[in-house]
């Protein structure tokens, strides 16, 4: 296999003799800072930057007055591109794409003791504020998801899902004020997946997704598509050509002042073996739709740059960039482990413990 660089600060692989990252600037070959501890936190978000901006184009410094120092760039945007880092286990990127000028996409990932949360929202396009209401609207549910009492049971978690999506609405409406008098308000399609051990429990409204993508075994989608797309699929339209088709990424429900509900659809999976949850926006899955195609290209993502999530997520938005980035992509994964010391019975095809004396007669 031929030497892989990646970025040392946002884990994005770089182009063959590049000299900088085509994401966030920094210079290729610098130093990658020190590994964390499993139990770490390392986050890099848009309103919370980590040093000082640095020019995409030649790697200099941005001034004060927003553009480079050495060839005149406009600097870019931190919504632009950044990377989330909750765990060892549980990690996203979210970015631009190539031909959009904004970045509407956003994610809030989290951990409520060792449960996973993932949650994407993508802002309708060229609608002002949507950006504003995709980040706001994801970390309130982010927030509800981590902070609520909700039990460890299918149905506590789903419920726990409404509130969170409701949370996002409020959010929504507060952040962007009276919109009375705009023909468009801002508004933002909602996916959130809970993993609880084996359990994945997702709520939606729109068109983002989840995705079960296990190591051996069946992949599929959890989240069933809110979108006019799904619903020619329904009337027996092949599912290339209803996504193909240009009314097919119209959504037919979603957050924020206009939406006729905001309750979400919900999903459960019972995970069987180790494997990944994917939480992504139409931006990834419009390159690879079909649950089996997205989990081929996981495997090879992994087979080159390994078992990061947050590396994993920067690849597979490089891979979408690199199919042509013609909208913002978000990709989240948390990894579901393989279940200790459990056997399957023949009967019920419920995981039980073993004994490890009557294993060892």
């Amino acid at each position: 296999m031929d030497h892989v660089v990646t970025c040392g600060a946002c884990a994005t692989i770089a182009e063959e003799d590049s000299r900088f990252c085509e994401h966030c600037g920094t210079p290729l070959g610098a130093p990658a800072p020190a590994a964390a501890a499993a139990t770490a936190v390392a986050v890099v978000v848009p309103d919370e930057p980590t040093a000082a901006p640095v020019c995409r184009a030649c790697g200099g410094t941005i001034a004060a007055d927003g553009y480079c120092e050495n060839c005149g760039e406009p600097a870019v945007d931190e919504r632009d591109h950044w990377s989330e880092l909750p765990s060892a286990l549980v990690g996203g990127v979210c970015d631009r794409g190539r031909r959009k000028t904004r970045n509407e996409d956003a994610m809030a990932l989290g951990l409520s003791g060792p449960t996973a949360v993932l949650v994407v929202c993508d802002g309708v396009s060229n609608v002002p504020d949507s950006d504003i209401a995709s980040l706001t609207a994801a970390r309130a549910a982010r927030d509800v998801l981590v902070t609520g009492s909700a039990g460890s049971t299918v149905g506590a978690w789903s419920a726990l899902l409404v509130t969170a999506a409701a949370a996002a609405d409020q959010a929504i409406a507060d952040a962007v004020g009276d919109t009375t008098d705009r023909v468009e308000p801002p508004s933002c399609t909602f996916v959130a997946a809970v993993v609880d051990g084996p359990t994945v429990v997702a709520g939606w409204l729109g068109d983002s997704r989840v995705y079960w993508l296990p190591d051996e075994g069946v992949a599929h989608q959890v989240s069933v598509d809110d979108s006019a797309a799904n619903e020619m699929i329904a009337r027996g339209v092949p599912r290339a050509k209803a996504e193909a088709s240009r009314e097919g990424h119209a959504i037919t429900r979603w957050l924020g002042p206009d939406a006729e509900t905001v309750v979400p659809g919900t999903g459960t999976t019972r995970t069987q073996g180790p494997g990944w949850v994917l939480a992504c926006s139409d931006g990834l899955w419009n390159y690879c739709s079909e649950a089996t195609d997205v989990a081929d290209l996981l495997h090879r993502t992994i087979a080159q740059v390994g078992n990061a999530p947050d590396v994993i997520a920067a690849e597979l938005v490089r891979w979408a960039n690199e199919q042509g980035g013609h909208d913002n992509i978000t990709a989240a994964l948390a990894r579901v482990a393989a279940p200790v010391d459990t056997v399957h019975t023949g009967d019920t095809g419920h995981a039980v413990p073993v004994d490890p004396a009557s294993s060892a007669r």
